[in-house]
């Protein structure tokens, strides 16, 4: 009973917030239509990498403000 308890209080914090889930998701529609590029000015090339467009979308929701823990060093 009382790890029922802990994994329902668990699930309620959430880690990232609905707007970072947005960016992801949003960054992840890019990479399949080809249109989302590595680098600050686009010009280092097509993403390929599920796990790339990933980081850009999380990247992109820290710099709107979202919801988003640091990433590690």
């Amino acid at each position: 009973m009382a790890t029922k308890k802990a994994s329902s209080r668990k699930s309620s914090r959430r880690k990232y917030s609905k707007g970072a889930s947005k960016s992801v998701e949003s960054a992840m529609r890019r990479r399949k239509k080809g249109t989302l590029r590595r680098g600050k000015s686009g010009h280092g090339g097509k993403v390929k990498s599920r796990k790339q467009a990933i980081a850009i979308g999380l990247s992109e929701a820290r710099k709107k403000g979202a919801k988003v823990p640091r990433p590690k060093k």
